[in-house]
């Protein structure tokens, strides 16, 4: 377990606004409201925002990890030992005070800093894409537009200027830190000559001034599967923003907006649609032809005595994935005449005159 002086000094829990005993599913709904409300793309030029959004995901990136939360919680736990003395960091393979004593004591404990020469992992970021209705229930491959930091096509993550190449620290031997041996204690700290980094640019890159990283136009594209729902965030891993020392990418989070349709709406993976149909229609008993989202019909045969609001299955006509498939649930609507010509009133009053009110049924 490898503690850092950071985490005994900041509440991650805090920065996320939950407690230590939330669940990882309350942290991670946390994590994602603050993401998307202090976002750089949803606070364009406000550093403060810019500076928030890095906290939370510094802060997520250690207890929305399993094991990272773990190792947190022990540091914490342990006090100022846990983070190191004198703000060194300290490389414990033991889980208790009695492993840091016996390391320390017995000569294996190794003074480390846990600082940006290691692998960094990149930050996620979050967008939005609006789809139709029909897009969402068949899935489609498109383009989102970003602007975030990736990799610089000049240097190509090097930092250093094209046609040349980054040095390895002679000082610190490309570990970012050197070491002050002390009696019991191996105490480290920054390398002074590459500022921690394990290597030095001689030369840097004109286009990233040395990151290896700038901010430009990127485009993504990206899979959005059959019978995504309206408010449904999708996860597209590695295509956040690089790492850093060769650690992986962050994530690329898509909360998917999906329009209304004119004709259908959604149950789950059933599709509803509403049929008007006459009274004598529904008196009678007819076959109808009823709307897909293929663009295709289906018949549909209505029973003698069909009631207005009664709602009636097709088996297979709803949203489709390669796991399951929803059915298409069809409501009548008995449409009730409101312009009579003289025929059309003259029959309905005939009809009135054979057929028994409901309400006289019911007072029997």
């Amino acid at each position: 377990m490898t503690a850092q002086r950071e985490w005994f000094e900041k509440d991650y829990y805090a920065v996320l606004g939950v407690s230590k005993d939330s669940s990882d599913k309350d942290i991670t709904k946390a994590y994602r409201r603050l993401a998307r409300q202090y976002h750089p793309d949803a606070n364009p030029g406000n550093k403060e925002a810019e500076e928030k959004f890095k906290e939370i995901s510094a802060a997520y990136d250690v207890v929305g990890d399993e094991k990272k939360r773990a190792e947190y919680d022990e540091v914490r736990r342990m006090g100022p030992m846990g983070a190191g003395a004198q703000g060194f960091n300290f490389d414990m393979n033991g889980d208790g005070l009695g492993d840091i004593l016996g390391q320390m004591f017995g000569g294996a404990g190794r003074a480390r800093r846990g600082g940006s020469a290691g692998p960094q992992r990149g930050q996620d970021i979050a967008t939005t894409l609006t789809l139709d209705f029909e897009d969402a229930a068949h899935g489609i491959t498109t383009s989102l537009h970003l602007t975030t930091d990736a990799t610089c096509s000049s240097c190509t993550g090097t930092g250093a200027r094209p046609g040349t190449t980054p040095q390895v620290c002679g000082i610190c031997g490309g570990r970012g830190s050197v070491t002050d041996n002390q009696g019991f204690f191996a105490m480290a700290s920054p390398c002074r000559a590459c500022s921690g980094n394990g290597k030095i640019i001689e030369y840097p890159c004109g286009t990233c001034k040395g990151r290896g990283i700038e901010r430009r136009p990127r485009e993504v594209n990206v899979r959005i599967p059959a019978g995504v729902n309206d408010g449904q965030r999708i996860r597209l891993k590695g295509r956040g923003t690089p790492g850093r020392n060769g650690g992986p990418a962050g994530d690329l989070f898509v909360e998917c907006h999906v329009l209304p349709h004119a004709v259908f709406s959604r149950e789950g993976m059933n599709l509803l649609v509403q049929v008007p149909v006459s009274f004598t229609e529904a008196v009678l008993g007819t076959t109808i032809s009823v709307p897909t989202l293929d663009k295709g019909e289906v018949s549909l045969k209505l029973k003698p005595g069909t009631q207005s609001g009664s709602r009636h299955r097709v088996k297979g006509k709803g949203i489709a994935t390669p796991k399951s498939t929803g059915d298409l649930i069809v409501t009548i609507a008995v449409a009730v005449p409101t312009d009579l010509n003289k025929q059309e009133r003259a029959a309905v009053e005939a009809l009135h005159e054979v057929l028994s009110s409901p309400r006289k049924k019911e007072s029997k």
